[in-house]
């Protein structure tokens, strides 16, 4: 199952917001609140407030829904910072003239999931997250003989003069 919190219209720009946000990814939640005190930056005291609010989603879908929750096995499924809408602001500039520049506001969405004992993801209900099957492999080109296809390179011959 996944638990989710978000934090919309917040006064910092989205790609400030994902350098803090890819610090936590797949971490456990422990360990993530853990990264998000000492990080020193501005942002990470609002996204940790939005996980610890992800981590009460849980808690209270546990406590008072009877979802069967291990609140210790919990990891950051997703962490997403997305662009809000801007502000356009004018700053005076010599001789009459402005410039133009853009305040830029994000919407943060943290997703909690619960991680099985054996390191892999549970599935959820909607089976959006499924145990990854092992990739099939390309076979080989073959190192003799040609490639079908292909036509040999020509060769340059030259400007006239």
């Amino acid at each position: 199952m996944e638990f989710r919190a978000q934090a919309r219209y917040m006064r910092v720009s989205p790609q400030k917001a994902r350098l803090v946000l890819d610090l936590i990814k797949g971490r456990r939640v422990e360990d993530a609140l853990n990264t998000l005190r000492f990080t020193n930056k501005r942002v990470a005291a609002t996204v940790e407030k939005l996980l610890r609010s992800a981590l009460e989603n849980a808690n209270y879908l546990s406590t008072e829904k009877g979802i069967d929750v291990d609140v210790d096995s919990l990891y950051v499924k997703s962490a997403v910072a997305n662009d809000g809408p801007r502000m356009k602001r004018i700053r005076p500039a010599p001789m009459g003239r402005a410039f133009r520049y853009v305040r830029r506001i994000s919407h943060i969405e943290i997703a909690l999931a619960e991680r099985g004992k054996s390191g892999e993801a549970l599935a959820t209900v909607a089976g959006e997250e499924r145990a990854a099957a092992p990739a099939k492999s390309k076979p080989q080109a073959k190192a003799r003989g040609k490639v079908k296809g292909k036509q040999p390179a020509k060769k340059f011959a030259g400007a006239k003069k």
